[in-house]
């Protein structure tokens, strides 16, 4: 009797690969659609249209504005209530002012000033005709021009933050996201990087304050935040790259805000995540490179060995 099992064999095969090829891409595309970078351009936020006093931006800051009534801003000595009190008043602990001119696009700190349920595109959220306001107050303006007040605000802010050479891959990532996403890996919990206690208590005093955050975040945000410490690695770059450009994109009605972010630091966030995520990456990028020379050297070696030792037998 002829054996039919390489047959059944093919059969299986193919219909395995059929069935593979026909439902995971469809499945993948549903489950994960790809969602193409709009360059962080926010093209739905209007340009400011005004140049800037920094001067006047300054007073508004310090005063009228009442930014500092929120806002820390450790680069004029100015402190804030503490993150675990903040979270409790606010939902989320409002970030320092210090960096956020080179942190965020301009475009979107204009925008964020005036309106900022809908520069953050949570507007389903707090809709102000329900009564439901966003912690952070609009800006109305302080007497004059509105417009021209708000530019001489981002001018400001803009005028007292570093670089962007100087803007490292742990200031972007705390600035933009760790006020709610923590990041084990790292021992970044979101009201700052766990210290190495001696004793036991004020590591359990330390723990508890975080706890005490994540309660009044996880009641703002619906949820808590997931740790980000592998998601470069489960998800890629390019999915969190556009997460953070519009989380609507992907999870309609999601309560995470558009972070605002401009690309350059969208870029430093991403490689903050690499390292932590993959902390040995550099390391074993360059052992693998010398293991690729190393095997090459001696492929050479073994066939001339091989030559010399069969010459005579052939």
């Amino acid at each position: 009797m002829k054996n039919k099992e390489p047959l059944i064999l093919v059969v299986v095969v193919f219909f395995s690969l059929l069935t593979y090829y026909l439902v995971e891409p469809f499945a993948h595309s549903t489950m994960h659609p790809h969602i193409e970078s709009e360059g962080f351009a926010y093209n739905d936020l209007p340009a400011i249209s005004k140049t800037g006093d920094a001067a006047n931006g300054k007073e508004l800051v310090m005063g009228a504005a009442a930014c500092i009534g929120c806002h820390s801003l450790s680069v004029a000595d100015v402190t804030g209530p503490d993150p675990v009190s903040a979270a409790a008043a606010y939902g989320v602990n409002p970030p320092d002012l210090s960096n956020a001119g080179v942190v965020y696009d301009e475009k979107f700190l204009s925008a964020l000033i005036k309106n900022p349920a809908h520069a953050l595109k949570v507007e389903h959220k707090f809709d102000e005709n329900k009564g439901q306001m966003h912690p952070m107050v609009a800006f109305y303006g302080a007497g004059g021009d509105i417009d021209q007040e708000v530019a001489d605000i981002v001018a400001y802010l803009k005028s007292i933050a570093i670089s962007q050479e100087e803007l490292t891959p742990v200031i972007a990532y705390e600035n933009a996201c760790g006020r709610c996403h923590a990041v084990h890996y790292e021992r970044w919990t979101q009201i700052g990087t766990k210290p190495m206690f001696k004793a036991k208590q004020d590591d359990l005093t330390f723990d508890v304050k975080v706890l005490d955050y994540q309660d009044s975040l996880t009641k703002y945000m619906g949820k808590l935040p997931p740790d980000l410490s592998i998601y470069i690695r489960s998800r890629g770059a390019h999915y969190i790259e556009t997460f953070m450009e519009n989380p609507q994109n992907y999870l309609k009605g999601t309560a995470m805000p558009r972070v605002g972010v401009s690309a350059e630091t969208a870029e430093k966030v991403i490689e903050y995540l690499e390292d932590s995520g993959d902390a040995k990456r550099h390391e074993r990028e360059s052992i693998g490179k010398n293991v690729m020379i190393f095997i090459v050297i001696f492929a050479i070696f073994a066939i001339l060995w091989k030559k010399e030792v069969w010459k005579e037998l052939h």
